[in-house]
């Protein structure tokens, strides 16, 4: 069997090489052990220092297109590199190398499919209160969600088999973490968690400028995933709300007018009318989003044909370069002299 390790990477040239030197070359249940890093439009030398320390693929983003863009182009590439196993972790050594012994067991004696790596942050003192707060809060309803008892959802140290990474399809721009756990959950992929070890923090958090921007972003995030996958029930119960204060709101003009004074109480009557209006509006959006995500089901399917035909014939990673600097310039040597023959 062969493992890849994909790290997805922006301007990480300072970081990248206590990254790699926590990593494995050799586990029990393995055969090859690979590094694939994705470039994520860096302007610094992070595919230089990649390559210099042993770095076997290298996927190069001609601009900057975000984490879960370049979480994508990883595991596309990794699946097209022969991997049956994939683990994604983070290019500021955040997590304990060592780890990822723990996170593939699961999968190598076939309990999972699909396992996250849980920092428990409850005992994390580098978490402030809100944080940690707003990471439960998260993951709770990311569990409700997907049906799953994942405690740390926005970890990013995580490990696929290749039958998990071929149903992976991420359209969030900012984030893969919260929808694939919610994907996996109901495409019924086997999914577990274990505890893993994290090392001190080398740099701030670039996904999040300041505690706000974390709790605003991570908020939009958990509401649009959730609404996405269950639309029937976010619609249906502010349609619901919306219902019930327009019954009280008639209740109020009904009182009113059993004692004679209904005339002064029309606009209760009006804006009865108007939140009933739109709980009704609400409701039926609700009914199109529910069909609109059984779409989404079918063009993911559709999807993971796709790919599935792409491995049988044979099609190579987009934006690929060898890791090693020799074979990248045979590789840039070769398709020159290609392009001369056309």
């Amino acid at each position: 069997m062969k493992l890849i390790i994909q790290i997805p990477c922006k301007d990480e040239a300072p970081q990248l090489p206590a990254t790699l030197a926590d990593l494995p070359r050799e586990l029990p249940g393995f055969d090859a052990i690979e590094w694939l890093v994705i470039d994520d439009g860096s302007s610094d030398a992070t595919v230089e220092v990649a390559r210099q320390h042993g770095v076997d693929h290298i996927v190069r983003l001609t601009n900057n297109k975000g984490l879960a863009s370049a979480f994508q182009a990883g595991m596309d590439a990794a699946l097209k590199l022969g991997a049956d196993v994939i683990v994604n972790t983070d290019a500021d050594n955040q997590y304990y190398g060592a780890d990822i012994a723990k996170l593939v067991e699961p999968i190598v004696a076939r309990r999972a499919d699909m396992v996250i790596g849980d920092r428990e942050v409850g005992s994390k003192a580098d978490f402030s209160t809100s944080k940690k707060r707003l990471q439960r809060l998260g993951s709770w309803v990311v569990r409700h969600a997907s049906e799953t008892s994942i405690p740390d959802t926005t970890s990013g140290f995580r490990a696929y088999n290749r039958e998990a990474a071929l149903q992976i399809m991420v359209v969030s721009k900012f984030t893969y973490t919260l929808e694939t756990i919610i994907q996996a959950g109901k495409q019924l992929v086997a999914i577990d968690h274990v505890p893993v070890r994290t090392n001190p923090q080398t740099r701030p958090s670039r996904l999040f400028p300041s505690m706000g921007a974390y709790v605003r972003r991570n908020a939009v995030s958990i509401f649009r995933i959730y609404s996405q996958y269950e639309p029937l029930r976010v619609f249906l119960g502010v349609a619901a709300v919306l219902a019930v204060v327009a019954l009280g709101v008639w209740a109020r003009f009904l009182v009113a007018y059993i004692d004679g004074k209904g005339s002064g109480h029309v606009q209760s009557l009006i804006l009865g009318a108007v939140l009933f209006n739109a709980a009704v509006v609400v409701g039926a959006l609700g009914v199109i989003g529910d069909l609109l995500s059984a779409q989404r089901t079918m063009i993911q399917r559709t999807f993971e044909r796709v790919r599935r035909i792409e491995l049988k014939v044979g099609v190579e990673p987009s934006h690929y370069e060898a890791g090693d600097a020799v074979e990248a310039g045979a590789a840039t040597a070769e398709r020159e002299r290609e392009k001369v023959q056309a």
